[in-house]
């Protein structure tokens, strides 16, 4: 991997081809990233760099932060994502990076933090299958069966069973997108189909891990 960018997902839309075809997408403001770090094989024991984006003011950040800022020499940034490398980095502190590292047809990855659902059941969280509505039946929405008891059995809920829970609001990953356009004029990408976050939340795109 040797291309990456901080955005914004500001939502979704839908474009023309010229053939006429309907094409979802989501629009991702790409403001210019800055590179804040470069660490290398020799000096930290792998590749990557420390990118930088938003704005923010100086009395909010701490000072071992602000200090991080002044060593480099680039004006502080409000959100810091490390981008691991596969080889050895090619590019230098201080550095811009804009939308215009990918280009149209590009296939990338979209790694973001998945809208929080809340505290949320087995049907809605695991996809289970409701139990009988009948007014006899004991169980509507319930899980069901924990497990063997204690006789015989181990008498505890095996670890990884699937529970109710809190729902979303982790980090999640979406392979093999297409970046279908690059508007520089207004630092927007547009990648087609649904990438993870809510409205205004913070993503990184990547070039893809996988290839096809």
């Amino acid at each position: 991997m040797s291309k990456a960018i901080l955005g914004k997902k500001l939502g979704m839309t839908q474009i023309f081809t010229e053939e006429g075809a309907v094409v979802p997408v989501t629009v991702v403001e790409a403001s210019p990233n800055v590179v804040v770090r470069v660490k290398t094989v020799d000096t930290d024991g792998y590749n990557s760099i420390q990118l930088g984006y938003g704005e923010v003011k100086e009395k909010h950040l701490t000072k071992p932060v602000k200090g991080q800022f002044d060593k480099a020499g680039v004006a502080p940034v409000k959100y810091l994502r490390e981008v691991r490398l596969t080889e050895t980095p090619e590019y230098t502190v201080g550095q811009t990076l804009a939308a215009d590292i990918f280009a149209s047809g590009d296939i990338v990855d979209v790694i973001g933090t998945s809208k929080g659902k809340g505290f949320a059941g087995t049907i809605k969280r695991h996809g289970f299958h409701r139990g009988p509505m009948a007014h006899g039946s004991k169980s509507h929405r319930e899980p069901g069966s924990l497990g063997a008891m204690s006789s015989g059995g181990c008498g505890r809920v095996l670890k990884g069973k699937k529970l109710p829970g809190q729902m979303g609001g982790n980090q999640a990953t979406v392979l093999h997108l297409s970046v279908v356009k690059v508007d520089m004029d207004k630092n927007l990408l547009l990648i087609k189909g649904g990438i993870p976050g809510a409205k205004g939340s913070l993503i990184m795109i990547r070039e893809t891990v996988k290839p096809l």
